[in-house]
């Protein structure tokens, strides 16, 4: 008995011992001086468990600090900004300037219309929502012209198919007598691709009969025209995003421009200005100045702002052939029918006598428009070398002794 009660005592001081040396080697080692080349100590089981500090180095101060958490970020509802909380000092808390946004182009005013003259030459312009936007666009051309003006009757869901819309080939006479126009511009069929009502049967788009019966619709449209001695232009469809839309505005087209030429108009093709080089549609080409611009709107149909004045510039060429001087901005033709006239008041020595003005650009007021001493073209004209060059390919000798000059030489 007294040997196993022994055994117990030295059991438990056996045990003591062991927890005594555990809780020295759990303790924290401090790093002397000495240590300060030694790496950063190791966390232990309590730093572990119960969160213990962390340990960075410093090579500045070569020794070893808790290491700091960068601060968090909060974020404030009441004003829905991310603030920063303050951060240690440091040397680089300058913060740089942003660069300035480039400012946008500024578009050049438009300019101001003018009056128009009593005896200004009218461009009516007819047909559906595209001859709308080809008139406003014309009507802004001719602003500063006082001697054209521009008048627009469309209707934008009208065409030649559904008369029990808008019958045209009634209703253009009737215009006609109204506005008295010098030149007509037609630009219609966006809205022709549909059913056909002929006398009481209805026949279906691309058909033989549909065809027909269009053709004399257009024909009867184009000899209204034609009948009152008016200079007639009739503004081709344009390309389409749909493949079958595209193909049905060149066989429309067709039509358009063979009853046209055969009634003596001139048919507008603006087909070219609103494809690629592969004759495809394209949202986005050159404008009238050659700058890469959206000219069709996201329906593959209509044109935006830029692609009615590409439109209008094309017909603006022909409009003015028709028109001729009168569409000169700021130019009035002075004759003795409108210049002022002036009362001659008696001449004193020291009074010069007014004479009535004289117009620079006839002076005789008859009309004529050669200047005094211009002498006639000559009849012989002698070719340049370049004309030469350009024309038939020759080349002038070159002078003698000159390197290029292969001519053999003869001693005397």
């Amino acid at each position: 008995m007294r040997t196993l009660r022994n055994n117990g005592g030295q059991g438990r001081w056996a045990r003591l011992g062991a927890a005594l040396l555990t809780l020295l080697l759990a303790l924290p080692v401090l790093p002397t001086p000495a240590g300060a080349q030694e790496p950063a100590p190791r966390r232990n089981l309590f730093d572990f468990l119960f969160g213990g500090p962390r340990y960075e180095r410093y090579e500045r101060y070569d020794r070893y600090e808790p290491y700091e958490r960068p601060p968090r970020r909060r974020y404030d509802r009441r004003d829905s900004v991310i603030q920063m909380a303050p951060r240690p000092r440091s040397n680089r808390s300058t913060v740089r300037a942003a660069p300035p946004r480039p400012q946008p182009p500024v578009a050049p005013p438009a300019p101001e219309p003018v009056a128009k003259l009593e005896n200004a030459k009218q461009i009516l312009v007819v047909g559906d929502f595209m001859a709308g936007g080809l008139g406003g666009e014309l009507e802004a051309t001719f602003a500063t012209s006082p001697g054209i003006a521009v008048t627009q009757r469309s209707d934008g869901s009208s065409g030649l198919v559904r008369e029990d819309h808008f019958d045209w080939p009634a209703e253009l006479p009737k215009m006609l007598g109204e506005v008295k126009p010098a030149v007509i511009v037609v630009m219609i069929g966006a809205n022709d691709r549909q059913q056909m009502d002929i006398g009481r049967t209805k026949e279906k788009f691309r058909s033989d009969a549909w065809f027909k019966e269009y053709e004399a619709r257009v024909a009867r449209l184009v000899d209204i025209v034609t009948s009152q001695k008016l200079p007639l232009l009739w503004v081709g469809l344009p390309s389409f995003q749909s493949p079958s839309m595209m193909a049905d505005a060149v066989t429309l087209n067709a039509i358009y421009r063979n009853q046209v030429g055969k009634a003596g108009g001139e048919f507008v093709d603006i087909w070219d200005g609103f494809v690629d080089e592969d004759g495809k549609f394209v949202l986005t080409g050159s404008d009238v100045n050659g700058q890469q611009v959206r000219l069709r709107g996201s329906d593959g149909i209509t044109f935006t702002k830029a692609g009615k004045k590409k439109l209008a510039f094309y017909v603006e060429k022909l409009v003015r052939r028709h028109v001729g001087d009168m569409a000169s901005p700021d130019l009035v033709k002075l004759d003795g029918s409108n210049l002022p006239a002036l009362s001659i008041l008696p001449g004193t020595p020291d009074q010069a006598i007014p004479t009535q003005p004289i117009s620079l650009s006839d002076p005789e007021l008859d009309g004529g428009k050669v200047l005094l001493g211009a002498a006639p073209p000559p009849t012989v004209l002698v070719e340049t070398p370049r004309d030469k060059l350009v024309r038939r390919g020759e080349l002038a000798p070159a002078p003698a002794g000159r390197i290029d000059d292969y001519r053999v030489q003869t001693t005397q």
